[in-house]
């Protein structure tokens, strides 16, 4: 870890985390990027995203900073709110990013990672630290499958006992949604329905309305899946300006990145 950077990263608090897992998150603190997509506070951002509007020279510093703190070039997405798992060491970081929403690795070296502004980035790895992998876990993709996807694609790849980790998102009394997400994730049944329903909480002045938690729709898609092991879920987005990119707060903004992989 770079010490004079220290302070923009956000190290996950994950307890028995195996030691050849390196795990990192972004923050919008510490990169050149200029309003909207600064830090918040005066001074250049860490926006990660190519698609949002920033300068493309602003991105590739960002990016050049952060390579500094890993082992290669992050296996990138372009993220669609979808269900699909893809073997990071199977992308070429010279192409454009493939269309998938999650990736694993099992070899050294390869760096899983997410973008986000206020969906769920969910890091997960087997107790024996032999594989690991990354999800972009929206209302979208939780209501399709995503993360039930993303842990058969890992356990068909040789993972033993998983457990996770969930990253910074929208918290659950600022994602106001519509009865149409709730209906949604019910119609789709990926879930169990009485679980599904505690997750959605009704707001008395405005009828049809509900807070929607995705910490708690992605522990309920965990547990369904046998990964009981599940830790954070401490953060929001949105009420936290000064330290992460939201879209629900500020429309245009930039992106932060969830990052794991084995060395």
């Amino acid at each position: 870890m770079n010490a004079k950077n220290a302070t923009q990263w956000l190290l996950p608090d994950w307890p028995d985390v195996p030691d050849n897992v390196g795990v990192l998150c972004t923050t919008r603190r510490g990169g050149v990027s200029p309003p909207p997509y600064d830090d918040g506070q005066g001074k250049g951002g860490l926006n990660l995203g190519t698609h949002v509007g920033d300068s493309p020279k602003c991105v590739e510093r960002n990016r050049d900073i952060l390579r500094a703190e890993l082992p290669a070039e992050p296996a990138w997405l372009t993220q669609v709110h979808g269900t699909v798992v893809l073997d990071a060491a199977a992308i070429n970081p010279e192409a454009d990013p493939p269309v998938a929403d999650a990736s694993y690795a099992r070899e050294r070296g390869i760096v899983c990672a997410i973008l986000t502004a206020d969906c769920l980035p969910v890091l997960l790895c087997d107790v024996k630290g032999k594989i690991v992998g990354a999800a972009h876990a929206g209302w979208r993709g939780l209501a399709d499958g995503v993360l039930q996807r993303t842990v058969t694609a890992m356990r068909d790849a040789g993972a033993g006992e998983l457990m996770a980790w969930l990253g910074p998102a929208i918290g659950p009394n600022r994602f106001e949604v519509g009865q149409e997400v709730l209906d949604t994730f019910l119609q789709r049944g990926t879930m169990e329905e009485a679980s599904v329903r505690d997750a959605f909480t009704p707001i008395a002045a405005r009828p049809g309305k509900y807070h929607a938690d995705l910490y708690a729709l992605a522990r309920v898609a965990l547990y369904g899946m046998d990964v009981p092991r599940v830790w954070g879920g401490d953060f929001c987005t949105v009420s936290n300006s000064g330290r992460f990119y939201s879209y629900r707060r500020d429309g245009v903004t930039g992106r932060q990145a969830s990052l794991i992989w084995l060395r």
